[in-house]
């Protein structure tokens, strides 16, 4: 028996080969979420939808860095020891009793007393105050940053980190392959030039078989001076015009005290990571008076659970009063959804602070897809015009603050590294809480019967775009 068909049948033949095989194979290999939005592609584009799934569509990692992601969390474990005398014991009840446990079995680091934070809310100010410790360093500098732009905060970076090296500081620079691509490719070489060290992280091209999925990104910014201080946040190594027309806002938080030791492994594991190479990192940093008490949440897809997603959906769980979420990307899946939804229909103030301007058009009009829902419900929604809002914060009650590079879409949650600092600390919630307060001085309050008042033409838009949520 023969097969004599025209190119056409076998192209529909095929057609349908991929449909199948993607129904077969997709489901068993990612979340309900992704693997409907994946199947739709298929399904409409078969040709075009099954090479962008094989390149996109998992989030996985090569065997070598999930092996050294293992290895570095051991390590941070075992050389938190030194540090045992300075572990601060949560109350017995509440919210924080049940924080700390998890984060620390899900990111590996225990809290830790006698710490100062100080949140930097001006964008050039923290910046000047991260040149102005660095100007200070006198044994090492290490900065890990998801971008850096060939501009001129790149080249006052550049600038400030060359008198380091030339007064014998060591300096080590770990920068996002994508992100950083516009100052990794003006920089890298007049650094080295200097004696510093730099590297790119998950780095694509040839390499990218050796790392992981091509889209899996490094989204921490970390800086590590000396033994002495450290910042971490929301803020990257560019001006403040990442948005024309709408300068970002940021938050950074500025600390001094144990938890820099933690911050220093977070940049040893990223640098193992990438090079191979083990740093040695003190374990112990002194104590400082404001006794604030921290706790460091490393995560990404190289950890064997969604650490981010996880700490903040028990975080929203867990608020008894008032929860307050900053986020520039508002792109959830169905636990943080239902989270939040629970929280306000049992009675939980809950404020959701978004920017309303956005650079990203696709996650804007998905974002917009779930405020109806959301105000249903009783959930507060806010958007922030005189900037591009881009800080990444919550406050839980009058206790717990979390402050760091952690948005509230798919993408942070599972295919993004990042970084969380937990401030359990009234003074800390209480200068966040002002913070808040200021943005939403300038933010307009949604209300649900105006929502609704919107074009149909636009909720149509907002319904297809959220269907893309997990491209994003």
């Amino acid at each position: 028996m023969t097969w004599d068909l025209s190119p056409g049948a076998w192209l529909l033949a095929l057609d349908w080969a991929i449909r199948l095989a993607a129904l077969a194979w997709i489901p068993n290999r990612t979340t309900p979420p992704a693997a409907r939005s994946w199947l739709l592609l298929v399904f409409f584009v078969p040709l075009l939808g099954l090479p962008l799934y094989l390149l996109f569509g998992h989030p996985w990692l090569s065997r070598e860095r999930v092996l050294r992601q293992a290895q570095a969390s051991q390590a941070i474990r075992e050389g938190q020891a030194p540090q045992a005398a300075l572990r601060w014991d949560p109350p017995e009840r509440g919210a924080v009793s049940e924080m700390a446990p998890l984060v620390e079995r899900l990111g590996d680091f225990m809290p830790v007393r006698g710490n100062a934070v100080e949140l930097l809310d001006d964008y050039d100010g923290a910046l000047r105050t991260l040149l102005d410790d660095i100007d200070r360093a006198g044994a090492r500098v290490h900065l890990l940053y998801y971008l850096m732009f060939d501009d001129a905060v790149g080249d006052a970076v550049v600038e400030t980190l060359e008198r380091a090296a030339a007064r014998g500081v060591a300096v080590r620079v770990l920068l996002d392959a994508v992100g950083a691509k516009r100052g990794f490719r003006r920089y890298a070489k007049r650094l080295r030039a200097a004696g510093i060290e730099v590297h790119d992280m998950l780095p694509g091209g040839l390499r990218w078989r050796r790392s992981g999925r091509m889209d899996l990104r490094n989204h921490r910014k970390i800086a590590v001076i000396d033994d002495d201080i450290a910042h971490v946040g929301s803020q990257n190594l560019a001006a403040a015009e990442f948005v024309r027309g709408h300068p970002n806002r940021e938050l950074v938080a500025r600390v001094r005290g144990p938890v820099v030791a933690q911050l220093e492994a977070v940049f040893a594991s990223d640098w193992y990571l990438e090079t191979g190479e083990v740093l040695d990192v003190s374990p112990t940093r002194p104590t400082q008076p404001e006794n604030v008490a921290t706790q460091l949440l490393a995560s990404g897809p190289a950890y064997p659970f969604d650490n981010a997603r996880d700490t903040v959906n028990a975080l929203i769980h867990l608020a008894q009063r008032r929860l307050v979420l900053t986020t520039p990307y508002f792109v959830p899946d169905d636990a943080l959804l239902a989270a939040l939804r629970i929280a306000a229909l049992s009675g939980v103030e809950v404020q959701l602070i978004l920017s309303a301007p956005n650079n990203q058009r696709l996650t804007e009009w998905a974002q917009h897809s779930y405020y109806d829902g959301l105000l249903a419900c009783g959930v507060r929604i806010a958007l922030y015009r005189p900037h591009f809002l881009h800080a990444k914060h919550l406050s839980v009650d009058d206790d717990i603050a979390l402050i760091g590079s952690i948005n509230l879409d798919i993408r942070s949650f599972a295919l993004n590294a990042e970084i969380g600092l937990f401030c359990y600390d009234r003074d800390v919630v209480a200068r966040m809480r002002e913070i808040e307060a200021d943005y939403l001085r300038d933010a307009e309050q949604l209300s649900l019967d105006a929502w609704r008042a919107r074009p149909t033409w636009r909720r149509s838009l907002e319904g297809v775009a959220r269907l893309a949520d997990s491209f994003m």
